[in-house]
């Protein structure tokens, strides 16, 4: 039995998980699935990122502490996950006192093996903040090309590189001041030293050859100090004795994982944190990830982990990039899509179907096209693989009380367990679209067969029984192999298949016939993918894109105000301001809109004239506490053609969101149709 952990990137806890994230989850989940299949002992193990400034100034603008903020997101984090059958044996957070005794104990090998520099350096410093700005934060005029509103570290428009303090005007982002140039000491793990372990660990066959050229061309260039150190205020682990010091979220991410499987050791008797984490282990240890973050995983990580005296990885396996219909996700088109809101509309196993079909071991980059992924699954899993049982279970429960025949049809069904081995291969070597493709082979097998037969034709001749009973054992037992090589990528539906089969599916079992083998009354496994259904998702995606940008949900770029506002938008003239018109409204009625999470109907009496507007204040007021109530609406808003109907102007609310919303109500002795000046 193979001792197997295995891990995913860990998501940021400042947001929700999305269709991009879930492509690694889902991965990585499948394949952890195929070892335990396969009775291999293989652990799972994953947690938040939960440090950094970006979530020090989330929590600061929502009003609460950023521990509070990551308890939230990590139980939403959980949610969405298990939403989408993705089984972790453990779930945990950066945030942790393992995380802190393992991070303060490898800094400290570190520092002891000579592997630490310190020296000071000059950074962006927000005067009015009082704190160090990364790059990100520095906004400005591109000093080569004149293109405004610009990051600190490069620009979009002419791709040039520079330091935040060589833009032309350059902008605080948290607070709107002038940043000055101001000297700190930081800590830097010097990473050119370990060069030639590293030159041959890349190449060791770890990681895929398109990773391993592109670090190559790094490793080529010649590597720099990593700085690993952030001054206060930050959240995060304090670096032992050097008070105002942090250590930088990318040092102690993944250090995550260790202390993921440390909690898990520590709550399991069958597991050994040292033998999977001791520099002999024999244990394996492989890592999905994102191509974006390789450079952590497969040159600051394995350094570390080399230096510090632990084993390093037994893979580092690299994905691409989601895009939906040919095309980076988008809020504007709907396709940046929630975890949570495709959820509200999709079966999360359609999900994991077409990703798993599309997968390759390569790093290319996949695109979910929404009326392939409609017609992929409907074809192959409804129009196949489930028509299988549906064709014949009946049959064996009117006829034969549920009883598959006592003979089966070996060789026919010796194909299929044949070709468990190839598929095991693929599902082994990454290559799920290779695994699907197989299996989709052998379901067109079957269903040919089925054909050919014709077990409805052969049921109105009495005589024909025993034969009818063996075809549609037959057809049982095909499906049955089916599902044990579609059990990785569809959990729920395997489930399902266990209870009607009333049997386990594993790999090696699948060696064995059900003959002379009762099953339960078939009931629909899956239903087909419904257009309609696939729209509703992405106007949800919208309305919800719409909704964050009304209530000001963009936490990354905090405001300079006291109070937490969002930073002030660019400038307009007044003359543009007076094209604004503002009047107090009366609700003469408000009411749920079907199909629609968060918007509520309004009718808006002007006293002159009425106006429907969508408002998305659902989460916040049920429609019988507006009726009778006065608010502030813009009036000359150009309409909107909504999928519910045309939106004829906006109310004015403010919040952060949920229950927190807050309409504008104007003052006693408004009324209807009166301008607001």
């Amino acid at each position: 039995m193979r001792k197997i952990l295995v891990t995913s990137a860990l998501p940021y806890a400042n947001g929700p998980i999305h269709l991009g994230h879930l492509l690694e989850y889902i991965q990585t989940d499948i394949w952890v699935r195929f070892q335990k299949s396969r009775g291999e002992q293989c652990t799972y193990v994953c947690a938040d990122d939960a440090h950094g400034t970006a979530i020090m100034l989330r929590a600061e603008k929502e009003g609460i502490t950023p521990e509070q903020l990551i308890d939230r997101i990590n139980q939403e984090h959980q949610r969405d996950f298990a939403g989408f059958s993705v089984g972790f044996d453990n779930y945990y957070s950066t945030h942790s006192p393992e995380n802190q005794t393992l991070a303060e104990s490898i800094y400290t090998a570190l520092d002891k093996n000579g592997k630490i520099a310190r020296r000071s350096i000059t950074q962006a410093y927000d005067p009015e903040k009082e704190l160090f700005l990364a790059d990100r934060f520095v906004k400005g005029t591109c000093p080569k090309c004149g293109a405004e509103d610009q990051y600190g570290d490069n620009c979009e428009n002419c791709s040039a590189t520079y330091s935040p303090m060589e833009l032309i005007n350059p902008v605080s982002v948290i607070s709107g001041a002038t940043p000055i140039e101001k000297d700190s000491e930081h800590f830097f793990f010097k990473l050119p030293e370990f060069q030639d372990f590293l030159s041959e660990w890349t190449r060791s066959g770890t990681l895929q050859d398109q990773i391993a050229n592109k670090l190559s061309e790094w490793l080529d260039a010649g590597l720099q100090e990593w700085d690993i150190s952030r001054d206060a205020p930050y959240f995060g682990f304090e670096i032992p004795e050097q008070p105002g010091k942090y250590f930088y979220v990318w040092l102690d991410a993944p250090i995550g994982y260790m202390a993921s499987f440390k909690n898990l050791c520590d709550r399991r008797d069958d597991l050994d944190f040292d033998e999977y984490w001791k520099k002999d282990s024999i244990t394996e240890l492989y890592h999905f990830i994102g191509k974006d973050i390789i450079n952590f995983h497969a040159l600051f990580w394995p350094a570390m982990l080399s230096c510090a005296d632990y084993r390093t990885p037994t893979a580092v396996h690299a994905h691409g990039f989601v895009t939906v219909n040919g095309k980076k996700m988008s809020k504007s088109r709907g396709t940046f899509i929630k975890a949570s809101t495709y959820l509200e509309h999709l079966d999360p196993e359609y999900l994991r179907y077409y990703f798993a079909a599309k997968l390759t071991s390569n790093v290319d980059d996949l695109d979910l096209n929404l009326e392939d992924f409609a017609q992929r699954v409907n074809s192959d899993l409804v129009g196949k693989v489930v028509n299988i049982a549906s064709r014949c279970a009946g049959f064996i429960t009117k006829k034969f009380d549920g009883q598959l025949a006592a003979q089966a049809n070996n060789e026919l069904l010796q194909q299929f367990i044949e070709a468990g081995d190839q598929i095991a291969d693929f599902y082994e070597g990454r290559e799920f679209g290779k695994a699907v493709r197989k299996i989709m082979e052998l379901a067109d097998i079957a269903n040919q067969y089925i054909d050919e037969q014709a077990p409805w034709v052969v049921a109105k001749d009495p005589e024909q029984s025993e034969l009818l009973h063996e075809i549609c054992s037959n057809g049982i037992n095909m499906f049955r192999q089916l599902m044990t090589y579609l059990g990785p990528i569809l959990p729920v539906m395997r489930e399902k298949s266990e209870a009607f089969l009333n049997t386990e599916l594993s790999w090696d079992a699948r060696e064995t016939l059900l003959t002379a083998h009762a099953i339960t009354k078939f009931k629909p496994l899956m239903t087909r993918v419904e257009m309609p259904k696939i729209d509703s998702m992405l106007e949800a995606s919208k309305e919800a894109a719409a909704a964050e940008a009304q209530l000001g949900k963009k936490y990354d770029a905090p405001a300079k105000q006291e109070n937490n506002a969002e930073p002030i938008a660019d400038e307009i003239e007044f003359d543009d301001f007076a094209k604004v018109d503002l009047r107090v409204a009366l609700i003469k009625n408000a009411e749920h809109v079907d199909g629609a999470k968060k918007l509520l109907k309004l009718t808006l009496d002007l006293g002159f004239t009425e106006k429907q507007v969508f408002s998305g204040i659902k989460s916040a007021y049920a429609p019988e506490d507006l009726v009778g109530k006065h608010t502030v609406m813009v009036a000359n808003l150009k309409p909107r053609k909504m999928k519910f109907g045309m939106s004829e102007g906006m109310v004015l609310a403010a919040g952060p969101g949920g229950k927190d919303i807050w309409l504008l109500e104007p003052h006693e002795g408004a009324q209807p149709g009166m301008r607001i000046m």
